[in-house]
């Protein structure tokens, strides 16, 4: 697939790197590793605001749209329309969906069909592929 923001595998490690992201990101979000259940850092965060693609800051998530899902990874109901890209994942011995990147093509981790009302999805993300954004105060 092409998406609209490329870069060299040199490219992408050095722009995590100066984004001081998790030594596991770049395999993570460019060969589709999985962190571990329970190690991320946002898998406990429930701090007001959005979440972005680490890679190129591409809006994903609010986090009003977060919730604890008992998985071990962020979990959200609802993504920003458009923001990412859904394809058919058979490694494992298992057919899922991978959930990408629409930009950047960044792996973030899977969707399945047993999330909350309404949209009854949960985006089950790796949270070295996120950063994420606070709400700025208001004056």
């Amino acid at each position: 697939m092409n998406f609209p923001v490329r870069k060299t595998e040199a490219e992408w490690r050095e722009l995590l790197a100066s984004k001081g992201a998790e030594p596991r990101a770049f395999d993570i979000t460019r060969h589709a590793h999985t962190e571990r259940p329970y190690s991320g850092k946002y898998e406990q965060v429930w701090s007001d605001g959005s979440y972005h693609c680490i890679c190129c800051g591409n809006k994903l998530f609010d986090a009003n749209t977060k919730f604890d899902a008992g998985c071990g990874w962020p979990s959200f109901s609802h993504a920003i329309p458009g923001s990412i890209t859904e394809i058919t994942d058979r490694s494992h011995g298992m057919v899922r969906l991978e959930t990408v990147c629409s930009q950047c093509g960044a792996h973030l981790g899977h969707v399945f069909e047993d999330g909350p009302t309404p949209t009854g999805l949960r985006y089950c993300m790796n949270s070295a592929s996120l950063e994420h954004q606070p709400t700025k105060d208001t004056p």
